[in-house]
């Protein structure tokens, strides 16, 4: 081998050299900025949080706050489309229930489905549940009265879909 090719050899493995070290470093370099960027994530999250119970209180004070919740119980063949509240004859909600969404009902989940402001004193919610029970087609108004003191209400439908329940909606204070 002539002192030409000797030197090309060697300048191309420090070029090797130096491109493996410069990759072990920007490897690094990434790897520190995507801890940042999920450091980053993280507070952004943590504000956002903060930010939307903030909001909650300033929109739904706590004199004025009525909360309502949706749960389901029993192992039924009633499958639960939608759910549609009045409150005080006023539409509130009317939500259409997902797959995931149900899923999450089933394994004994709570939705918190509606918040709102209402004076003291007494008031009346009326649901209507729409679904499927098999092939037919399923609905059910129920209507609950309920005072309203001071503090915050949190009112709990209770969807039972057992075949013993003559009742399918019910209320939990």
């Amino acid at each position: 081998m002539d002192s030409f090719h000797r030197i090309l050899v060697a300048v191309a493995l420090g070029a090797l050299s130096c491109a493996a070290l410069a990759q072990s470093v920007s490897s690094e370099q990434v790897k520190g900025l995507d801890e940042q960027v999920q450091d980053i994530k993280q507070d952004v999250l943590a504000i956002s949080s903060e930010l939307q119970l903030l909001e909650e209180k300033l929109l739904y004070p706590s004199n004025t706050q009525v909360s309502l919740f949706v749960s389901l119980k029993g192992a039924g063949k009633l499958r639960v489309d939608a759910v549609r509240l009045k409150l005080d004859g006023q539409d509130a909600e009317h939500h259409i229930y997902t797959f995931k969404e149900l899923d999450a009902l089933q394994a004994g989940g709570v939705q918190r489905i509606h918040t709102g402001n209402v004076r003291t004193g007494e008031h009346s919610l009326e649901v209507t549940v729409i679904g499927k029970t098999g092939d037919t087609d399923f609905q059910q108004v129920a209507t609950y009265k309920f005072k309203k003191a001071v503090e915050p209400k949190l009112l709990e439908i209770v969807l039972d879909r057992s075949e013993s329940a003559g009742k399918f909606i019910q209320f939990k204070e």
